[in-house]
């Protein structure tokens, strides 16, 4: 069984839409740049309020990958 180092790094995500979009905006930017991506940890949600509705969301996120190479 081959063993898996993960090098960890901290995204920040936001939408107007909804918590789940501004996780899959940051996931999706990430891995135009970083390969080998393997899971997400949410670590901090907060949003942005305006006349009593949110208008905005913000999500802190801990995004794990694969290193390569020897």
């Amino acid at each position: 069984m081959s063993e898996h180092v993960y090098k960890v790094v901290e995204l920040v995500g936001s939408s107007k839409l909804s918590i789940e979009d501004a996780i899959q905006g940051a996931v999706e930017r990430a891995s135009q740049t970083v390969r080998n991506l393997r899971w997400f940890e949410v670590m901090e949600t907060r949003g942005h309020i305006e006349n009593g509705k949110v208008q905005h969301y913000q999500v802190t996120l801990k995004v794990g990958f694969t290193m390569e190479g020897a």
